[in-house]
């Protein structure tokens, strides 16, 4: 079972798509992703309509157009500004209902979040600028958040969906914790997706050889029996039905990102999470602890 729920890049690649998540993974019904590079592409790009609104957030590159049709037969354009790399703050972010068709165009790779859902919202651009920014934890565990699609940015039906920076030696994805269970107020059902890239850290000089990786573990909780452990690098994939997630550790010399892309069969959109009860106490020391210096990282900052 270890690591059955972990995927290397490249394992889930599908017409064109580098990764592809979706319902036909058995187990996984409330998420999914597809990440593609424009230049392995010999054009545009075009994703079908289906029941699943959709969330694009460009991963590097300067400039991506989106040309989509609605499901009323209605269109539009709309250019995304990206970025240099994930670690060089927000990217502009644009949001397509249930029933919606679309073709990208670009010079970079984009990832696009998904969710099923007949309920529609409207088409939504939210700027870089915009992007809700949030420094969380202290100490090791300090991380940068991007929340683009959480309730504190874009209007979606089930999607919740953020990035985080980790940077060298840090922590994130800690305390481990879990949200599958539907307990009124202190806990919601969601499925989640990590997809993770790593890089040398911000102002040191590797050799050519230098591998950037970070560890990740997931581990079971009483609704089901799961165990990852796994080395992760630029591209892999790892999927939580249920069970505790965490930590991220971004190892010495190498910074890590990952996005996350969270549904559920719950009628409210929320993250609502429970700590591992034998870790949750470590929050407390970051009251003490100063944030690391390091972070925010911005457009402006350089990765070499």
């Amino acid at each position: 079972m270890t690591n059955e729920w972990f995927h290397p890049r490249g394992s889930l690649a599908r017409d064109g798509f580098e990764s592809v998540v979706d319902a036909t993974i058995r187990g996984w019904e409330h998420t999914g992703l597809r990440v593609l590079d424009l230049g392995q592409q010999t054009g545009p790009v075009t994703v079908p309509a289906a029941e699943l609104e959709r969330v694009l957030v460009p991963l590097s590159g300067q400039t991506f157009t989106v040309e989509y049709t609605l499901a009323d037969g209605t269109g539009g354009s709309q250019v995304l500004t990206g970025r240099t790399s994930v670690f060089h703050g927000p990217a502009d972010c644009l949001y397509l209902p249930t029933g919606t068709a679309l073709t990208v165009s670009g010079d970079g790779r984009i990832a696009v979040a998904e969710a099923p859902t007949t309920e529609t919202r409207p088409v939504q651009f939210l700027p870089a600028a915009e992007v809700p920014v949030e420094l969380r934890g202290a100490g090791r565990s300090s991380r940068q958040v991007h929340n683009f699609a959480t309730p504190a940015g874009l209007d979606c039906v089930k999607i919740i969906a953020c990035e985080v920076i980790t940077p060298a030696e840090n922590w994130s994805s800690y305390p481990p914790h879990k949200h599958d269970e539907a307990v009124a107020g202190s806990e919601s059902r969601l499925e989640e997706i990590y997809y993770f890239e790593t890089a040398v850290s911000r102002g040191l000089t590797a050799p050519d050889a230098a591998d950037p990786i970070a560890l990740f573990s997931t581990y079971s909780s009483p609704a089901g029996a799961i165990e990852t452990s796994a080395i992760v690098r630029t591209g892999d994939v790892a999927l939580v039905p249920y069970g505790y997630h965490g930590p991220l550790a971004a190892a010495p010399g190498y910074d890590n990102y990952y996005l996350n892309v969270m549904a559920g069969p719950d009628p409210e959109r929320v993250w609502l999470i429970s700590d591992d009860p034998a870790h949750g106490w470590v929050r407390a020391q970051w009251e003490e602890q100063e944030f690391d210096h390091r972070l925010p990282y911005t457009a402006e900052g350089d990765l070499t």
